[in-house]
């Protein structure tokens, strides 16, 4: 499987904001932002 260097920054960008919510406490706002990124991400990605 190949992916173009975008690919590989979105999915790089994702792994990074889902270990976020996993290990800090977040501000619900923060929060909140994160996971729609996350969400944005899975989109581009075709993974939702």
């Amino acid at each position: 499987m190949k992916i173009n260097c975008g690919e590989y920054r979105q999915t790089m960008e994702l792994l990074a904001l889902k270990n976020r919510l996993e290990k800090e406490s977040l501000e619900p706002q923060q929060r909140k932002e994160i996971e729609e990124r996350i969400k944005e991400l899975e989109s581009q990605l075709d993974l939702d």
